[in-house]
């Protein structure tokens, strides 16, 4: 019989939002989950193995949405979570109401992403008046998006 606690239907595409990787095996600006946000590692010290055992690594990392500063330490041996990020450059076409429209590679229109309240979203305000044509990067990691990025639009 089905066991009712395994409800499948709510999967996504297939591809997974984490995987696993042995805290050793993680690398300075690499990915990494702290403290459940997707994080990209700026510090890593390991200390020495103590009486009882494992050496551990000190994380230090910062949140690719939010810019906020994580720490953790966990064994070298342990596994961590390494969260799966997408870039994706799309052309922007129009700014309406503090959100994009953007055109991937494909043709296909998105309206559904805010100018973030940041620098980059200062950039991408300040390029898009002065009628410039650039592309924004934008990273995709754990459900959620954030444009990181701009880049001159090289035309096809």
């Amino acid at each position: 019989m089905a066991d009712p606690d395994l409800d499948f239907e709510s999967g996504e595409s297939g591809a997974s939002a984490t995987y696993p990787t042995q805290c050793s095996a993680l690398r300075k600006n690499g990915f990494v989950v702290l403290k459940g946000r997707p994080c990209k590692i700026v510090e890593m010290s390991t200390s020495k193995t103590g009486k009882h055992g494992h050496a551990k690594v000190n994380l230090v990392g910062i949140d690719i949405f939010t810019n906020k500063k994580y720490e953790d330490m966990c064994p070298s041996t342990h596994n961590m979570d390494v969260p799966t990020i997408k870039r994706t450059d799309y052309q922007l076409v129009n700014i309406n109401e503090n959100y994009m429209s953007l055109m991937s590679d494909n043709g296909d229109i998105r309206e559904d992403l805010r100018v973030p309240e940041n620098e980059i979203g200062k950039e991408i305000e300040a390029k898009f008046e002065a009628g410039e044509d650039f592309m924004v990067t934008v990273i995709s990691a754990m459900g959620e998006e954030c444009a990181v990025a701009t880049k001159v639009y090289s035309g096809k």
